[in-house]
């Protein structure tokens, strides 16, 4: 299982490496993070800044906004699925 750090954790590594020119390999060996890792890790502060590394805990709000559309339409269709089987079970029944 891969081990979860947090959003400060996250920050932290990346500006001492930007802030300290530590090469990558070095800090991964000390902290005993793969290379692969702080480098994405360094990608994503890059293009987001503070708003990297959101968490599930902390969504962006647009990828909140759509899981609870999804949400809503699963159950939309769930209670459609629902009402067409009443439909039927008691159409049988006028016959």
């Amino acid at each position: 299982m891969s081990q979860k750090y947090d959003k400060e954790f996250k920050i932290q590594t990346v500006k001492m490496i930007q802030e300290q020119g530590k090469p990558v390999a070095q800090v991964a060996r000390e902290l005993g993070i793969s290379d692969n890792t702080l480098y994405r890790w360094m990608a994503e502060y890059k293009k987001d800044g503070a708003q990297a590394f959101p968490g599930s805990g902390q969504l962006k709000a647009d990828d909140k906004a759509m899981r609870d559309l999804q949400k809503r339409l699963r159950d939309l269709e769930e209670e459609n699925d629902i009402l067409k089987k009443a439909m039927h079970y008691f159409a049988k029944d006028r016959r």
